[in-house]
């Protein structure tokens, strides 16, 4: 099974892509200037910064051909080289760098830039849900190479998406609640949703993209054992058993069922990860318990990439990041106020 492409590649992107070092093993854009939000017009979305994620074999070298080529994309970082820059990129936050606000045929963009292998370990085990979270969602996938594990590992993210939201929803659910559940697992614990996001991201993300969540997940819901995924109506039934719930827990991501261990594990007692994700099954609180383990990865790689951006993003672009954080703060706390003091001018 392949990821599915969910629209052919325009123009745009392939010039876009073209400004680019083209060893790439999957390029793909994201967000708001790519994907309709609810609640935004298409002269709004034109006007996103388009975000982008490259995957590269070799970081190093495609550094050092991207510094030849868009030397101005880079901080003041670009004077240690293309070793260093790797080196921050691979070894701090998420394993992502990223350089923002790009002027580019006449769009602003955002791109990461992440080993292959980064991606591959993060996708399969979570390490950081960094690039991960985003793949839960829809994505526009521009290129994509013959890499098996890579392929490999796309599906596998997917279907731990999946497995994780079941062990979050009631026995029956709506197919939009699961799609709700999936997309906010990567904004679980995330400190930006704290100041300044809007609280109805996630919904926004979901409602007017219930078709293309369909395209990522209904041969997933098809072929899983442990639910039945009644399609015309839209609706689902999980196994909610103790066994059923051990089974989803046991096939979690790596990273995300040591979380859970260190949660539920007294200091001393060192017991092994199955006997405690068996007493997790029986527990009435197991979903909370793996929110929680989900939120303590999402914050922890939230908070580091986003301090490394302040490198990466070089002063004055991050700069105009704060300033429009800040803005949309001071704008929501304004309105606020405004009812609170006069409730009525709101009612017209």
């Amino acid at each position: 099974m392949t990821l599915p492409t969910l629209h052919n590649t325009g123009v745009l992107y392939r010039r876009i892509l073209s400004q680019f070092p083209q060893d790439f093993s999957l390029a793909f854009a994201y967000g708001s200037g790519v994907f309709k939000q609810h609640g935004t017009n298409q002269g709004q979305m034109e006007k996103n910064m388009l975000d982008f994620v490259f995957a590269v074999d070799d970081p190093v070298t495609w550094h050092t051909m991207n510094l030849l080529q868009n030397r101005k994309h880079y901080s003041i970082l670009k004077l240690l080289g293309p070793t260093k820059i790797s080196s921050i990129q691979n070894d701090h936050g998420a394993s992502v760098y990223y350089n923002t606000l790009v002027p580019v045929d006449g769009k602003i963009i955002k791109y990461g830039v992440i080993s292959t292998q980064s991606l591959i370990d993060d996708l399969l085990h979570w390490r950081t849900m960094y690039v991960a979270g985003r793949l839960h969602k829809p994505v526009k996938m521009l290129l994509q190479n013959e890499n098996g594990k890579l392929r490999a590992a796309l599906v596998a993210n997917l279907k731990s998406a999946v497995t994780a939201s079941f062990l979050m929803m009631p026995e029956s659910f709506s197919e939009e609640d699961l799609f709700l559940q999936i997309a906010g697992l990567s904004y679980a614990g995330d400190f930006r949703m704290v100041i300044g996001e809007d609280k109805s991201k996630v919904a926004n993300i979901v409602t007017d993209n219930i078709q293309h969540f369909r395209i990522l997940y209904s041969n997933i819901l098809r072929d899983c054992p442990q639910v039945v995924y009644k399609s015309l109506q839209g609706k689902l039934e999980v196994d909610k058993s103790p066994e059923g719930q051990f089974d989803q827990l046991m096939a979690l991501p790596r990273t995300l069922q040591q979380r859970i261990t260190k949660l539920v594990d007294p200091p001393g007692k060192n017991r092994d990860v199955e006997e405690i994700l068996l007493q997790v099954a029986q527990d009435p609180d197991c979903g909370a318990v793996v929110q929680q383990g989900i939120s303590s990865i999402v914050k922890s790689s939230s908070i580091t990439q986003s301090i490394k951006g302040i490198a990466t993003a070089g002063r004055h672009s991050f700069f105009l990041l704060f300033l429009e954080r800040l803005y949309c703060i001071v704008v929501k706390r304004l309105e606020l106020f405004c009812f609170l003091c006069c409730p009525c001018f709101y009612r017209f």
